[in-house]
């Protein structure tokens, strides 16, 4: 079985594979497995790996499952301690893989962790895509250490110690294989999109953290499968963030964040059509909406399962006095409302945030 196994989920990825596995190998293959997983691509991305790096173990999908469950039919063929969930279009850097290892390995209650995501255009920056750390406020909008909404910072090492966060991004995602089985993996009804989020909560629910370990750095292209602007990108972040609420809010907050969730959608919706004058995502939002409703009975079965959960964790913190994992786990999603302190109080860094602690 393999320690670690560093599993690239592909399709029609040919041109990031050719520029980014190279370093990968370089700087992985002494304490990693380097495995592909192609979803059916129509471009020469298995040819090319054949010929490039036969050492690379390849795992051929009969179509393209998505990233979600792409990913959980990749790693029901792996054996390894741990996963490491890599998009190929990140360049990582010499001595990468150990920080995160050794992390790891000293703490055993921890489910995944994820190094520092820099830009790959702007290197002293943090990427959007999981900078140094997700969080969530309690209307399901994430943000992280060094990036609300569209604002990213300059990384100055102002995050430099490990923390607990809400999510570990899904670019450079290293999980505990255990307990992505426990939890049953990513969510594929998903596709794409915030899956890695939501699979992040359900590990937290059961009492496990999520940590970033900046000593471990990579940098990140962003965007490489669907641009921010398509429409279809919208409609997934806003279908799948409503059902990751759905599923993990406790049931005292799911009303309530509905029916905020359901006005500010609409709002989103409104601004997208008449001030940025973009009919793709006012339909894309609506879209979204109506998908929600429609399959929201579908994932009852996940939410009684979840609230259970929840509940047996509450109930062995009590009994213990102290929860089964590290006392400084962040609180389950901050408590405020990010539109609100970002537009309205001008809070555009993450250390400007008002405490939920």
């Amino acid at each position: 079985m393999d320690k670690v196994a560093i599993v690239i989920l592909n399709w029609n990825g040919a041109e990031m594979l050719k520029r980014y596995l190279p370093g990968v190998m370089m700087y992985s293959r002494d304490e990693a497995t380097v495995y592909v997983a192609d979803n059916a691509s129509t471009d020469d991305s298995t040819a090319w790996l054949k010929e490039n790096f036969p050492e690379v173990r390849l795992i051929v999908l009969e179509k393209n499952w998505g990233f979600a469950e792409g990913y959980n039919k990749a790693l029901a063929q792996i054996e390894a301690e741990y996963y490491l969930l890599l998009n190929s279009d990140i360049e990582v850097t010499h001595h990468w893989l150990t920080p995160l290892i050794e992390f790891m390995d000293a703490h055993p209650d921890v489910a995944a962790c994820q190094p520092k995501l820099l830009s790959i255009f702007d290197r002293d920056r943090f990427e959007y895509a999981g900078a140094c750390g997700g969080f969530m406020d309690k209307y399901g909008y994430p943000f992280c250490r060094g990036r609300i909404f569209d604002t990213i910072e300059k990384d100055d090492g102002q995050y430099d110690q490990p923390a607990a966060v809400h999510w570990a991004t899904g670019a450079a995602l290293f999980v505990r294989t255990r307990i992505y089985k426990e939890v049953g993996g990513l969510d594929g009804r998903f596709f794409a999109h915030q899956e890695e989020i939501e699979m992040c909560w359900r590990m937290r629910i059961r009492g496990y953290q999520i940590y970033c370990v900046p000593d471990s750095k990579v940098y990140h292209v962003g965007g490489g499968t669907l641009p921010k602007s398509n429409p279809m990108k919208t409609f997934l972040n806003f279908r799948n963030n409503l059902t990751m609420l759905y599923k993990c809010l406790p049931e005292a907050e799911l009303r309530h964040v509905m029916r905020m969730r359901w006005l500010l959608d609409y709002l989103a919706a409104w601004q997208a059509l008449v001030l940025k004058r973009n009919l793709g995502e006012f339909k894309a939002i609506c879209k979204a909406r109506r998908a929600f409703r429609r399959w929201q009975k579908d994932f009852e079965q996940d939410r009684r399962q979840i609230q259970q959960s929840r509940r047996q964790i509450q109930q062995s913190r009590r009994q213990t006095q102290q929860g089964p994992t590290a006392k400084d786990s962040p609180a389950e999603y901050a408590p405020f409302l990010l539109l609100w302190q970002y537009y309205a109080k001008g809070r555009k860094a993450f250390s400007q945030l008002a405490a939920w602690e």
